[in-house]
């Protein structure tokens, strides 16, 4: 049985679910999710204890895997309406930054020419100073996919160690060339 799959989700107060045959919907003060589950896995809804329990029909490989994984994204779904999902980034370099243009994070890190990153929708993007950004959201793998995108666009090096980093991230620094005698 799997460890994660088989320990129900709980369902705070003010948080609708509906089921409908295998999709299911949350609903909450932060917003609306839904998603269709694989038909190997069944969820269903306990009115009396609020919580969602996720099972399985059959122990093969593929429904066992499956089982954690649904049980996982149901409650990253409760929790991204209820409490929400966010993201810290830093730019680090000299003359690198950022600033919101409408829908749109531009970003000067030493390119000839500045980026201009579209925002996608369901997210929320803040430049509180010009070195950080705050991506926040209701869907975890959206807030996620985003920052790594973004990220992306200008890895942290290991000689200096410019470039954008989720915050707090450590970067293994390298000496460089030693030297000469």
């Amino acid at each position: 049985m799997s460890r994660i799959g088989k320990l129900p989700v709980q369902v705070p107060d003010g948080v609708k679910i509906q089921l409908d045959g295998h999709s299911i919907q949350v609903e909450g003060p932060k917003g609306r999710l839904q998603w269709e589950y694989r038909p190997e896995i069944a969820v269903t809804f306990d009115e009396d204890n609020k919580r969602l329990v996720v099972t399985r029909g059959d122990d093969d490989r593929q429904s066992r895997a499956l089982h954690g994984l649904t049980r996982a994204l149901v409650q990253n779904m409760v929790t991204g309406v209820t409490q929400g999902y966010e993201r810290r980034l830093e730019i680090h370099g000299v003359g690198y930054l950022a600033a919101l243009a409408g829908s749109t994070l531009q970003l000067r890190v030493g390119l000839a020419n500045e980026l201009q990153v579209p925002i996608p929708e369901g997210l929320d993007v803040a430049v509180p100073d010009q070195q950080h950004v705050v991506i926040r959201g209701i869907d975890k793998q959206l807030v996620n996919q985003f920052a790594a995108a973004v990220r992306a666009l200008r890895k942290p090096e290991p000689y200096k160690g410019k470039g954008i980093r989720y915050l707090g991230e450590q970067i293994r620094r390298k000496q460089g060339k030693a030297m000469a005698k």
